[in-house]
């Protein structure tokens, strides 16, 4: 049941993200190419429900339906493209201003003004050749003769010294692979003389509302973890108690990664909200957390800043309580129902990272007919660990999709993404508890919205961070190699 409901919700999510994301660029229906783009995972459930998870399904009936889905989405998305040359341009715009805000009005750029946005365009700089007017955007095609940071930055104070704050100077690569630039209207941009100020996005006490909520389901969720029954705590409530140290330490590494994002996105003086927590009242307790940014991310530097100082924060807050958590847990016999999703009889040897720990935590205790009763701190903190992986995950909007995008594009980061998803399923097939997750993956779109200037790319010292990322991802994901195993014996 709770497998339905997962699948409901991230359907429904997934749903309202392809909207977003493609309406503005094809007049396929939204609903079909939903399907098209659940069909592997609607496959796979529709086998799951008529046989149950104990028995393994054929690999082809998933990897074909994955493999072929992609081509047949491009083929629709294709097949009813707008004729619009820029297909992120009103994606950028529309993304930085809140949902119950209007659209401004785009004014008319008479002669005069188009002369002056011309000139704008610095033949040393980017030899323009064409504009074209578009219904909310100017379109302007030429060629890069400087570095695509120092061109983005002259133009764009160009411009605004011509216009003020009247449009927003995005830079993008076209399918191509050739640089342009798109002049849109500016959502904050107020027509008159009295200026308008911004309205707070922070929220404060929404925000320690969530956070108290979140806290008390995670001490419920604790309490269960730490072996309260339901009877116990209705004649001892005191004993509730029990379950701080999961809750604590799980809302610690939460708030701590959210509050990277959050600390890195203002750096950059991109607005964002405060971190909000997602109580629930079973399960872990929460769904974890997130920030809104509401506005543009103004390159790929700050894209990629921002989107490694969260699973970054998480991990050096989540080491410390996982390495306590199983210093104090316990060693308990090997049984068929050991895994990694039974923190009662856990076996870490899924994870090449998670192996080393216990066995540098634990010693010569844990061998192969062993297994770990995780301590509630060690759980909070292997879950922060499995959080920070999936974050990494260099698919669509989550954290190393971001990553990916701002170390090699966004064409290639969709194509890296893709790959991700196939490799995860495949692994899935070796660890049973990796499948819900590789579902999950199926259902995220693989785009990523663009920033201002998507042309600029990192510098070296960012791109070693980005390649140091997807390795904690993969000695996270992928098992101990038998040889290392039989070698540490567990």
């Amino acid at each position: 049941m709770f497998f339905l409901l997962c699948l409901f919700v991230l359907g429904l999510i997934s749903y309202f993200l392809l909207q977003k994301g493609t309406s503005h660029i094809t007049r396929t229906p939204v609903w079909l190419l939903w399907l098209v783009m659940m069909a592997p995972a609607l496959n796979w459930t529709r086998w799951v429900l008529v046989n149950g998870t104990s028995k393994t399904g054929p690999p082809e009936s998933v990897i074909i339906p994955f493999v072929v889905c992609p081509f047949l989405y491009w083929f629709l998305v294709q097949l009813g493209r707008k004729k619009i040359t820029s297909e992120t341009v009103e994606l950028v715009a529309d993304s930085e201003t809140e949902p119950a805000k209007p659209k401004p009005p785009l004014r008319p750029i008479d002669a005069a003004e188009e002369a002056s946005l011309r000139d704008c365009f610095p033949w040393s700089i980017y030899f323009l050749r064409d504009l074209e007017f578009r219904p909310q955007a100017v379109i302007c095609r030429g060629q890069l003769r400087t570095n695509p940071e120092a061109a983005y930055q002259a133009i764009r104070e160009n411009v605004e010294r011509l216009f003020g704050d009247r449009f927003l100077v995005i830079f993008q690569n076209s399918l191509s692979g050739q640089p342009f630039f798109a002049i849109v209207p500016n959502p904050s941009h107020q027509s008159g003389e009295t200026p308008v100020k911004t309205e707070s996005v922070t929220r404060p006490f929404f925000a320690l509302a969530l956070l108290l909520i979140a806290v008390f389901t995670t001490t419920l969720a604790g309490a269960r973890i730490a072996g309260v029954t339901e009877q116990a705590l209705q004649s001892n409530p005191s004993i509730l108690l029990q379950g701080l140290p999961y809750s604590l330490s799980l809302i610690t590494f939460l708030g701590i990664h959210e509050s990277g994002h959050y600390l890195a996105a203002r750096f950059y003086k991109i607005r964002t909200t405060l971190p909000y927590f997602i109580p629930i009242p079973f399960f872990l307790g929460t769904f974890g957390a997130f920030i809104q940014i509401r506005s543009p991310i103004p390159h790929r530097r700050a894209l990629f800043d921002v989107s490694i100082a969260g699973p970054l924060a998480g991990l050096v807050a989540t080491l410390p309580l996982l390495i306590w958590g199983l210093n104090h847990s316990t060693i308990v016999p090997l049984s068929d129902k050991s895994g990694m999703l039974n923190f009662e009889s856990f076996k870490p040897n899924f994870s090449l990272l998670m192996t080393l720990l216990s066995k540098l935590t634990l010693g010569g205790a844990l061998n192969a007919e062993t297994a770990i009763d995780l301590h509630p701190v060690a759980v909070a903190g292997y879950l922060g660990l499995i959080v920070t992986a999936f974050n990494l995950m260099p698919v669509g909007q989550l954290d190393g999709g971001h990553i990916v995008h701002a170390m090699f594009g966004q064409r290639a980061s969709m194509a890296i993404g893709q790959v991700a998803r196939l490799c995860m399923l495949l692994l899935s097939f070796l660890e049973e508890g990796l499948r819900l997750w590789a579902i999950i993956l199926l259902f995220m779109p693989l785009n990523d919205e663009p920033a201002l200037n998507d042309v600029s790319e990192l510098d070296n010292r960012r791109d070693f961070l980005g390649l140091l990322a997807i390795g904690l991802l993969l000695i996270i994901l992928l098992p101990a190699p038998r040889i290392l195993l039989q070698w540490l014996n567990v």
